[in-house]
């Protein structure tokens, strides 16, 4: 993975790009391909947002996101094809039950068939509170599992998921979801390595005047126009002010508040005591349990999956309360010797990370329009991208590039070139 280009705060530029995530590195790489000088402020000491691609145990994992959702249509999957990146296109486990553990076949089909039965409901005959939890009972057997299944893809449960924004997802045109094996998280560091960047920067104001200035806690940046992409929590939080105020876009950010995904990584001694790529689901009788990918990639390592409310709880809890619970279920299904040989490498925070606060976004019930509010730019010199201002692809990393791609042309649309 390269490092990216080290540069000053001093001097104007044509874009200041607030965010090195996937919607940053996508806007500031167009607006350099269309001759635009620009700069790159990033809280974090690194490029890559919600992606992050660590070494554990001599071999790559991505902390955040690690597949390349709607692989045939995603323009990182066919930039990552063009650049020669090796690429696993091989079917996920998710859906299977390793050995079929605590979850006999009849009960697999069924809670399939249960979250099938929800999609049909939400798009035919949805409740009017357009919250996703009036569609299921609260009795109804397969709640739970319905449950802890939104907690893993919105990150939160269905009682506080937007039907319309749910089914605004589009996921129709390709099922399939490819991975990076040397990481997600190096892929889109690489892809903004060039840039000039300047990390450990947090940006605390925007100013529009004439142009825009962008106060920092390492000094100001005088740009003719900004793109911002940072998360709806920060956002909502108020952790950059804006002058003229945005209001409109500020309350549209809290209404697409940050779900909680986070992973548990842990290394086997005994690595051919399960076979690679499998997978677990933890309990069916409560939505608070973990999905344990086993082996991915044939490496010696479970990547345990926690969302929701569960993810919360643990987080709060701390690390030696998640990796508890993590082996404690590992026990029940798989037994003692096998989770007694387990040995803890990681546990992610994406919550307590205070340049991001959380995983990613989904919109509150009745708010499914919050996020065209977002994405609409406030004025011809400032806009706003990230995957929380993706219309269809909200919550993947190519939804935050499309994101920055669009603002970034609307920016240069906008903007008057300098006089030779």
């Amino acid at each position: 993975m390269s490092s990216p280009q080290s540069t000053s705060l001093s001097g104007d530029v044509d874009v200041a790009v607030v965010g090195a995530g996937a919607a940053g590195i996508a806007a500031a790489r167009r607006l350099v391909a269309l001759g635009r000088s620009v700069l790159v402020l990033e809280a974090l000491p690194r490029l890559g947002g919600r992606a992050d691609t660590v070494d554990l145990a001599g071999l790559p994992f991505d902390l955040g996101c690690g597949w390349l959702h709607s692989a045939e249509r995603n323009p990182l999957a066919a930039l990552a094809d063009a650049q020669g990146r090796p690429l696993d296109r091989s079917e996920g486990a998710w859906r299977r039950q390793l050995h079929d553990i605590d979850f006999p076949k009849r009960d697999q089909s069924a809670a399939w068939a249960a979250y099938e039965r929800l999609g049909e409901r939400l798009r035919h005959a949805p409740p009017p509170s357009d919250r996703a939890g009036d569609a299921v009972a609260p009795d109804d057997p397969w709640r739970p599992f319905l449950d802890g299944l939104s907690g893993f893809l919105n990150g939160v449960e269905l009682d506080q998921l937007s039907i319309r924004d749910f089914l605004a997802y589009d996921d129709a045109a390709s099922e399939a979801n490819w991975r990076l094996p040397t990481g997600y998280g190096a892929f889109l560091a690489d892809l903004g390595a060039a840039l000039p960047v300047a990390l450990d920067a947090r940006v605390t104001s925007l100013i529009e005047g004439d142009g825009v200035t962008v106060e920092t806690d390492r000094g100001t940046v005088h740009a003719n126009a900004a793109i911002v992409s940072v998360s709806s929590n920060i956002l909502a939080r108020g952790d950059i002010r804006f002058a003229p105020a945005l209001d409109d876009h500020l309350q549209a950010a809290a209404r697409l508040p940050l779900g909680l995904d986070n992973k548990v990584f842990l290394a086997l001694s005994e690595p051919d005591a399960v076979p690679p790529e499998s997978h677990l689901l933890g309990q069916l009788d409560r939505a608070g349990t973990g999905s344990y990918y086993l082996r991915p990639f044939g490496r010696p390592v479970i990547e345990a999956f926690l969302g929701g409310r569960l993810a919360r709880d643990l987080e709060a809890a701390g690390e030696a309360a998640t990796y508890d619970f993590v082996r404690q279920e590992l026990r029940e299904l798989l037994g003692a010797r096998f989770a007694g040989a387990l040995t803890p490498l990681r546990v992610t925070r994406w919550g307590a990370e205070p340049t991001i606060l959380g995983s990613y976004s989904h919109a509150e019930p009745g708010h499914a329009d919050a996020r065209a509010a977002l994405a609409t730019p406030p004025s011809a010199r400032l806009c706003f991208a990230g995957e929380a201002c993706s219309a269809h692809d909200y919550s993947t990393a190519h939804g935050a590039w499309q994101s920055g791609i669009a603002a970034a042309d609307w920016i240069a649309a906008n903007l008057p070139r300098a006089a030779p």
